[in-house]
């Protein structure tokens, strides 16, 4: 299986690093937009040196003529976490010019698993009305919301329930969180 992690520039760095870390024998690829680059180091320490051992390869978001641009090279799914909002839009619109949104648009095209973890709020109209749209283009939409009736007692515990979100859409078998039990 092979995924492709998409990183732009928003909030919640956390979750791509913590992603990466539990995508266990799956072949990962990652693009990361150059504010991605900065709010990770800002947000977690996290380097794109040392990033590069959770991934095969890693991607700048401006290298367009990477493989992973076209829709012949097959890729299970694209997670875009955190996903900004522009991000979001520019892939509702069709607006494929970085590396991130041209995967996106190959992801759509070829009808495969696009997860998006959009990380802002509140929401504005236009935001809204974006992430209908891309959901009734079979995009999950994930915002990364905490399950408070699971007793989250860290931020960790959040995040953890967020990547474990993602991983059950992949069809990945993960203990990141204790489903839910009366």
């Amino acid at each position: 299986m092979r995924i492709v992690v998409g990183i732009s520039g928003a909030s919640g760095a956390i979750i791509p690093i913590k992603l990466l870390e539990n995508l266990k024998d799956v072949e990962k690829d990652v693009i990361i937009s150059q504010n991605a680059v900065k709010i990770m180091k800002m947000e977690t320490g996290y380097t794109v040196e040392k990033l590069r051992k959770s991934a095969e390869r890693i991607y700048d978001n401006s290298q367009m003529d990477a493989d992973i641009a076209s829709g012949t090279v097959k890729f299970h799914a694209l997670v875009i976490a955190p996903c900004s909002t522009s991000t979001l839009s520019k892939i509702a619109c069709g607006i494929a010019d970085n590396l991130i949104t041209r995967v996106a648009s190959v992801a759509l095209k070829e009808r495969r698993r696009i997860i998006l973890v959009p990380r802002e709020t509140p929401l504005s109209t236009v935001v809204l009305r974006n992430m209908y749209e891309l959901s009734k283009m079979g995009a999950v939409i994930l915002p990364p919301v905490p399950a408070f009736y699971l007793k989250p007692r860290s931020v960790d515990d959040i995040v953890s329930y967020t990547v474990g979100k993602i991983l059950d859409f992949l069809g990945i078998e993960h203990n990141l969180y204790v489903p839910y039990s009366p």
